[in-house]
């Protein structure tokens, strides 16, 4: 039986991809390296720190760290969520159909807990969720499961009564590798990709989770 929900963030409560993507792009453009948007695809749900650390090992550059490369990419997504940020289309609606079902409500992503406060703050929803962990303070990101452990730790609750809601392959095997039912809401990029299912339940749009459809999923 199900007795919480675990959220992803980037991708499933704010359309921040692109903000990821012209990030990523303006900053490996300065270091030289021209990213294209497949290459900002391929690393969908992934760490920022081991995304930047794969890209060095492809493409080595000289001169900034790649800690400073993480931080430049990091200042300049956080400013685009302040200045641009939206929740996605049914976000807000969804977080009040669990609340009424008396599930808990957590949050685990791949970004850094700035990066959270930032996206919370702008969406006004700080106050939603009961737990929030991010895999920064985890040895291994996504889809590595222990982020996905250790914020229904936080919780208190086991993984397997957990839902977790994604819309990334990476993020996917970090909840079933968890032991959790998962909800994928597929990033533009992988509709269609027959590897989502393995998830429980795919919605195109968390606009169109009702009452009924959460119902059965709980038990």
């Amino acid at each position: 039986m199900l007795t919480a929900v675990i959220f992803d963030m980037d991708g499933v409560l704010i359309d921040s991809e692109p903000f990821w993507q012209r990030a990523q792009m303006a900053v490996f453009s300065e270091l030289g390296h021209f990213h294209t948007e497949e290459d900002c695809n391929s690393t969908i749900g992934v760490r920022i720190d081991q995304l930047v650390a794969h890209w060095y090992r492809l493409r080595p550059w000289s001169g900034p760290t790649q800690e400073e490369v993480v931080q430049r990419i990091l200042d300049q997504v956080i400013a685009l969520i302040l200045q641009e940020g939206q929740a996605k289309e049914g976000v807000l609606e969804a977080l009040s159909l669990i609340e009424a079902r008396g599930l808990k409500i957590g949050l685990a992503t791949s970004s850094p807990f700035t990066m959270v406060e930032a996206v919370l703050g702008k969406l006004g929803i700080q106050d939603r969720f009961l737990a929030v962990h991010s895999a920064e303070v985890e040895r291994f990101g996504k889809p590595h499961p222990d982020v996905y452990i250790h914020a229904a730790e936080k919780l208190g609750v086991e993984p397997v009564h957990c839902l977790a809601i994604e819309d990334s392959f990476t993020g996917l095997l970090a909840a079933k590798a968890a032991s959790m039912q998962a909800l994928i809401v597929p990033d533009p990029a992988l509709v269609g990709d027959p590897r989502l299912a393995i998830a429980d339940h795919q919605l195109r749009s968390l606009a169109e989770l009702d009452a009924g459809m959460l119902a059965r999923w709980v038990g």
